[in-house]
């Protein structure tokens, strides 16, 4: 039987992606576009309660923007684009650790050895239960001094004052790689679902594509950059703009929104905070978007 409207390839991937993304377009104007809007709202305005009930609104202009960059933090005496500062820093930083150790990890758990499975649950549990709960159980049993001790690891380790005392190895270099060991357990709390991602990649990679590259005499290291890398290079693309998006919804930016929303009753200055952070996410989504984009048109040429 005919199609009465036949389609082109083209039109049809088009149709397919509109109807994937459809559910989260809906989701939004039902459930995000009318709190975005309020907040956006209620940034321009001094809102207080009225003496009859309800929300009252005096128009301010720009003042609440004004006042949320001339205060400091709540959790610390620094000014508010320090923290935006530091915050961006940490994520750009911390996500490349985090996609290589999630990719270095899904490789691991993807290698064919006897008692693989076991391996999986032991290194996964962890992470599906939440690594933090864990570190609080250790605690709880261990009256906190397990958590002090885990703390600065590296730092605080003799291999760490040999490299600094004994060998004259200049602290602009090992400071780094002293602040990315100390971050292991962080990165390990952070990697799980990323690490799943590229474990259910590396498995839809079809055998073949091996097999040709072991007959014409490839070598191991050859066929990971060559076969491996860029068939899941558009996973990590996913996986990268994954890890940044987490990362911003456990930034501490969040808090200070709640702290000046509702522990300081300055839901001006607190929606104001939501509408910057936003547009920080949505810049550095696009900085991250617009590199890796480049790099994975390169991988697919």
């Amino acid at each position: 039987m005919r199609n009465i409207f036949p389609l082109k390839y083209k039109t049809k991937r088009k149709l397919n992606g509109f109807l994937y993304v459809l559910p989260f377009i809906v989701g939004f104007f039902l459930c995000f576009a009318i709190p975005l809007f309020n907040t956006v709202m209620y940034s321009f305005n001094k809102v207080s309660v009225n003496d009859t009930g309800g929300m009252k609104f005096d128009y301010i202009g720009f003042q609440n923007y004004i006042d949320l960059f001339q205060s400091e933090v709540t959790t610390g005496a620094q000014p508010m684009a320090r923290l935006f500062a530091d915050q961006n820093l940490s994520i750009l930083t911390n996500v490349p650790l985090i996609v290589i150790f999630s990719l270095f990890m899904a490789l691991l758990a993807n290698l064919k050895f006897k008692g693989r499975g076991i391996v999986r649950v032991i290194f996964f549990l962890p992470i599906i239960f939440g690594l933090d709960i864990v570190i609080n159980m250790l605690a709880i049993t261990t009256g906190g001094e397990w958590v002090k001790e885990s703390s600065g690891l590296f730092s605080q380790s003799y291999i760490s004052v040999l490299l600094m005392r004994y060998m004259d190895i200049p602290m602009s270099i090992l400071q780094p790689v002293i602040s990315y060991v100390d971050k292991i357990f962080d990165v390990l709390s952070q990697s799980g679902v990323q690490t799943l991602i590229y474990l259910a990649g590396l498995q839809s990679i079809s055998p073949s594509l091996y097999e040709v590259a072991k007959i014409e005499g490839a070598t191991a290291y050859e066929t990971f950059w060559k076969v491996t890398i860029p068939t899941i290079m558009h996973i990590t693309l996913f996986v990268t703009i994954y890890t940044v998006v987490d990362m911003f919804l456990k930034s501490p930016i969040s808090e200070e929104a709640y702290s000046f929303a509702f522990e300081q009753s300055k839901i001006g200055t607190g929606s104001a905070l939501s509408v910057v952070y936003i547009f920080n996410v949505l810049l550095v989504l696009g900085v991250v978007l617009l590199v890796l984009r480049k790099v994975v048109k390169k991988y697919e040429k």
